[in-house]
């Protein structure tokens, strides 16, 4: 089920109603939108294409309850239908309280609507009418990451190492876009697992980018939603620099490998953030094979994994200057996701021996 998450915890819904809200959040493709005319932005001729609210309410039949496939803080996520373009979209409403005023709102969106990468979610277009504030992207089928990692569907297989070490790449390499390809670069603000949705075939892109820039959370309020992902300077100072989502990119590289949550609450004092229950075992090597997810039964080259390993590592240093570039964390998850592991012909790692307990109880 494929949706755009808003900060917060994704809708448990989306998995029984898809069907449903594929029938009940389409209209005809014989009607006619009215969408008005698209508005281009710079010598590019970036085009981000403007809605009024009336034709989002259409495309989301009134925003019914069955077409809300997500919620957090500040945003809910409805699926709808575009019929002037006959496509699905996931239309996000924003909470109008404490939201810039709509010029400021209108430069910083059709800044992000000039951002174009294979790696990053479409920013189709926008709604600024009235106190009406909404952003509507492109659908992506397969959902996010979070929940293939961490809310996996009865009767779906868990990621295998090589779809894992997809998606890591594919994330990295839409970062690395943000950091070292546009001009000013661009700050996620908000990297994290349910940031990073799935295409066809696993394809990753990530979501979400600069939103904090839109005034819509204060700095306490986006540590709040970021915890266990923020860095370590960016909870002291506020400040938020290109490093600073390095670090992030590190814990949900983290994320990728063992499977475990960036924070949950049920494990030990001390180890309930990932980074802090990492950490010890980063020190030695012959422990990284207990850090592996054990869902993925031992198949997996420990080769790949030491070296997907001490790339988080460096990522989740505590002082940025330690921390790599992006680019560098491109061209290492480049190499690994380019060696293909094969089940069938290379044998399963000791991880496999020894049974593992609920992702609850793993401490």
């Amino acid at each position: 089920m494929g949706w755009i998450p808003c900060s917060g915890k994704s809708s448990k819904r989306r998995r029984k109603i898809d069907e449903k809200l594929d029938r009940t959040c389409s209209v005809s493709t014989s009607e006619k939108s009215s969408a008005s005319e698209s508005k281009s932005k710079g010598s590019d001729n970036i085009v981000a294409q403007t809605f009024t609210f009336s034709e989002l309410a259409t495309a989301t039949r009134n925003f019914r309850k069955e077409c809300l496939i997500g919620e957090g803080g500040f945003s809910r996520v409805y699926k709808g239908y575009l019929a002037g373009t006959s496509q699905r979209a996931a239309i996000k409403q924003l909470d109008h309280n404490g939201l810039q005023g709509n010029g400021e709102f209108l430069v910083e969106v059709l800044m992000l609507s000039s951002l174009h990468h294979p790696n990053l979610v479409n920013l189709i277009g926008y709604c600024a009418d009235g106190d009406q504030r909404l952003l509507v992207y492109e659908y992506m089928p397969l959902g996010s990451l979070e929940d293939r990692l961490h809310d996996i569907s009865p009767g779906k297989q868990p990621l295998d190492w090589n779809t894992r070490m997809k998606i890591a790449a594919g994330a990295a390499k839409g970062l690395e876009y943000l950091h070292d390809k546009t001009m000013p670069p661009v700050i996620h603000r908000g990297l994290k697992c349910s940031n990073i949705l799935l295409g066809d075939d696993y394809y990753p892109k990530l979501s979400d980018f600069g939103l904090g820039k839109l005034g819509l959370v204060g700095h306490k309020l986006e540590l709040s939603r970021l915890y266990g992902y923020c860095a370590p300077e960016y909870a002291m100072t506020g400040q938020l620099t290109l490093k600073s989502d390095v670090y992030s990119f590190g814990v949900v590289l983290l994320e990728i490998i063992t499977g475990r949550k960036a924070i949950d609450n049920s494990r030990s004092t001390g180890k309930y953030t990932l980074v802090a229950w990492a950490r010890p075992l980063f020190k030695d090597r012959r422990k990284f094979c207990q850090m592996a997810d054990p869902v993925i039964q031992g198949r997996y080259p420990p080769g790949g994994l030491r070296q997907a390993l001490a790339g988080a590592a460096m990522c989740v240093q505590e002082q940025p200057n330690l921390r790599p570039v992006i680019a560098d964390v491109v061209t290492a998850l480049n190499y690994l996701a380019s060696q293909k592991f094969d089940p069938m012909a290379q044998p399963v790692q000791s991880s496999l021996f020894a049974p593992s307990p609920p992702r609850s109880e793993r401490v």
